[in-house]
């Protein structure tokens, strides 16, 4: 009626069976690490994330009445540590965050640095003064302004289908 399975005296780890053989846990590190491969980052730093490669800041844009309204978080930067530049119909925010602690205790010498750098570019809407663009910065949020073109040229117009 009820099948039951017998308990077993293995002394194999119940848990995880791969840490018992190290062959079979050096294949699993090394497929791990090209599933990893080309996934964004978690963080600045990528801590804790073995796969971190080129994190971007997340963003967002708002069009607003007169103006567009983008936003990125860059937590733990200061505004030094950001360039924001404008060329060629793109806007690109780039920066680095350089952390270095020390910690001497009982004879020891603790010490640890942390650099990272991400740089993302956005292709600006058509009907953007380059000119009027400004920027803040706040409790580790980045605004854009980017002020419309009144005189720009209407970004869509209906097309008359004619004979051929």
């Amino acid at each position: 009626m009820n099948d039951q399975v017998p308990a077993t005296t293995s002394k194999a780890n119940p848990i995880s069976p791969i840490l018992d053989h190290p062959v079979d846990w050096l294949r699993t590190e090394i497929d791990r690490l090209f599933e990893d491969f080309g996934r964004p980052a978690a963080s600045l730093f990528g801590v804790g994330n073995r796969s971190s490669i080129a994190p971007v800041p997340a963003v967002e844009l708002v069009d607003e009445d007169k103006a567009y309204r983008l936003t990125a978080e860059l937590p733990g930067l200061s505004d030094d540590d950001i360039d924001i530049s404008v060329a060629d119909g793109l806007l690109t925010i780039a920066g680095e965050k350089k952390e270095e602690t020390e910690r001497k205790d009982k004879g020891y010498v603790f010490s640890e640095r942390r650099y990272g750098s991400f740089r993302r570019q956005v292709s600006l809407p058509s009907d953007v003064d380059p000119n009027a663009i400004t920027a803040a910065f706040k409790d580790g949020v980045l605004t854009v302004t980017l002020t419309k073109d009144e005189n720009a040229p209407a970004r869509s117009r209906k097309i008359e289908i004619g004979q051929a």
